[in-house]
């Protein structure tokens, strides 16, 4: 695709897209975001698969560059090391560096997608599109396919387009194609559940505030990440039962979904179940309505031999 033209296209508006619209308006650009989901600053939707997550330096480096750091930093949380929960209810504290100063934070998935996607509209350059959901991409002709509203398709011709469309990324399955590159995943042994240990009805914190909280338990780990209101947003990754029936395919891509055929064994892990400290027992937890998630590796390479991987989360 030719770099000449003025129409800038990005198709996918989470943290990734939202801060590339940033960037690009601050460049000169014209950018249009499309967004498959509603307007999540104006209707409650769900934030996508992690309700929040753990922010580093070089998270907070970007986000300064656009002048977001110091306002994401007011409502994060510092967590300097890690709370490791024995089975005996025992708790051993490890530091991530040599001060607190050295920290990690918790900041809600949510709240930053907001102040980015804020921050694309502010530049008065970037027109933010909801409920378009990029089908297709013709790379040659460059011409996307975009659902709209879920109702009908439309075209859109002679744009560069970036994809930021996830781990099912249509605009990655059109390249691969097109090049005649070589696309797989791999999933991993191991899928997730997200849970919520609810702010304790006096107000307060259940548990340490600042730190990373994990529970090892060999076959199966949970841990809890600190939110501003006294919650903590807690994944268990746990051991499935996977029979695979994955290669590795040429010219195409599966969106989204894997082949394998998969049964989860869930309640052996919960975290009530006795084999966990009476403090992982008493709870009380919240489990997500998400379905449980996969997690796998996504392996691209192009005619030139060019590879990239990286690790996915599965998007809802």
């Amino acid at each position: 695709m030719s770099r000449g033209s003025e129409r800038t296209v990005l198709a996918g508006a989470g943290l990734v897209g939202s801060l590339l619209a940033v960037f690009l308006a601050r460049r000169g650009k014209a950018v249009e975001l499309f967004e498959r989901r509603p307007d999540l600053r104006r209707e409650q939707i769900s934030a996508g698969r992690s309700i929040n997550l753990a922010i580093s330096v070089r998270g907070l480096h970007a986000l300064a560059q656009v002048g977001l750091e110091q306002e994401a930093l007011a409502h994060a949380i510092p967590m300097p090391g890690r709370m490791i929960h024995a089975r005996d209810g025992g708790l051993a504290f490890q530091a991530y560096g040599k001060d607190d100063s050295q920290c990690i934070h918790s900041i809600s998935r949510g709240f930053l997608n907001r102040m980015l996607l804020d921050a694309a509209e502010q530049t008065g350059r970037v027109r933010l599109s909801f409920r378009r959901r990029v089908l297709a991409l013709d790379p040659e002709r460059r011409e996307l396919t975009v659902e709209v509203d879920g109702a009908h398709t439309e075209r859109v011709e002679g744009a560069v387009v970036y994809g930021t469309d996830g781990a099912g990324s249509a605009v990655r399955r059109a390249v691969v194609e097109a090049r005649g590159g070589v696309s797989d995943e791999a999933l991993l042994a191991h899928g997730y559940k997200e849970l919520t240990l609810p702010t304790p009805p006096g107000g307060g914190w259940r548990l340490e505030r600042n730190a990373l909280h994990i529970w090892p338990r060999g076959d199966f780990m949970l841990i809890a990440l600190p939110n501003e209101d006294g919650s903590f947003t807690c994944t268990l990754f746990l051991a499935l039962r996977v029979r695979r029936a994955l290669r590795p395919w040429r010219g195409q891509e599966q969106s989204g979904r894997s082949s394998a055929s998969t049964s989860r064994t869930w309640s052996r892990c919960s975290p009530t179940s006795r084999r966990n400290s009476p403090a992982i027992r008493r709870g009380p937890w919240s489990p997500s309505s998400v379905r449980p998630g996969t997690l796998g590796t996504r392996r691209c390479c192009s005619a030139m031999r060019l590879t990239r991987s990286f690790r996915s989360l599965d998007r809802a």
